[in-house]
């Protein structure tokens, strides 16, 4: 049997933005949250884009977290759920580093692979809101909404270094993963009732990120207790 035609994916980047560490609540640890936007190329390389930044390597950045982009086309579905902060919600509001519309979760699978200018990017995982997202945005539920949507974003690996600017268009090359969109690893990754053989098929995927095949491969064996409270929260205080 020949594989299914290519989906027809080719979206513009409306927004590129890169930050870096500063120290933005009292008692709390600095934060790379609050992206800017970035004019002219950029370079990237296998750790994202060049001129971006992140205050802690534990949790953030890295060759599988190297860049996240987030669908500006949910942006008017949080102005809705919150709308006494609309204002916080643009693109690069979230800490995201690529802004586009036309292509959400929902129409990409793990392991597709893009053209991002010169580079190419293949996802390989959500993203797991954290409190920063709450004190960020000055919504103390926040990042528990954030997760809760599945709105989530999602992160790339790079695997060809490149340049990239604002008008650039991101294509689909290919996708190994058909079966997989990415709104149904991300619903299943924060499913404490997933199948534990869903769980297993799913943390077998090449694409798939290390820290979250970790987390598949326990859901596989029924290790289900994840305490996810402080990540979430992180006694933010309004």
């Amino acid at each position: 049997m020949s594989p299914a035609p290519l989906p027809h994916l080719d979206v513009e980047i409306i927004g590129l933005f890169a930050g870096a560490p500063e120290t933005r609540w009292p008692d709390k640890p600095d934060s790379a949250i609050d992206k800017r936007p970035v004019t002219g190329l950029v370079e990237i390389n296998e750790t994202g884009l060049v001129n971006d930044q992140q205050a802690d390597l534990r949790v953030h950045g890295g060759l599988e977290k190297a860049i996240h982009h987030y669908a500006a086309d949910h942006l008017d579905f949080w102005k809705s759920t919150f709308p006494d902060h609309t204002a916080r919600f643009r693109s690069g509001g979230f800490g995201e580093n690529i802004s586009t519309t036309g292509m959400t979760e929902h129409q990409i699978c793990l392991g597709d692979i893009f053209s991002l200018g010169t580079a190419r990017v293949e996802t390989c995982q959500g993203r797991q809101p954290c409190w920063k997202l709450n004190a960020h945005t000055e919504i103390p539920s926040m990042a528990v909404e954030f997760q809760k949507s599945g709105k989530t974003g999602w992160y790339y690996r790079v695997v060809e270094n490149g340049k990239v600017q604002t008008g650039d268009r991101m294509r689909l090359l290919a996708r190994p993963n058909p079966r997989w969109l990415l709104s149904d690893i991300i619903a299943a990754r924060f499913d404490s009732g997933l199948d534990a053989d869903i769980a297993a098929e799913i943390a077998a995927l090449p694409a798939l990120s290390e820290s979250w095949r970790t987390s598949f491969a326990r859901k596989a064996v029924r290790q289900t207790d994840e305490d996810t409270s402080l990540r979430l929260t992180g006694n933010f205080k309004t």
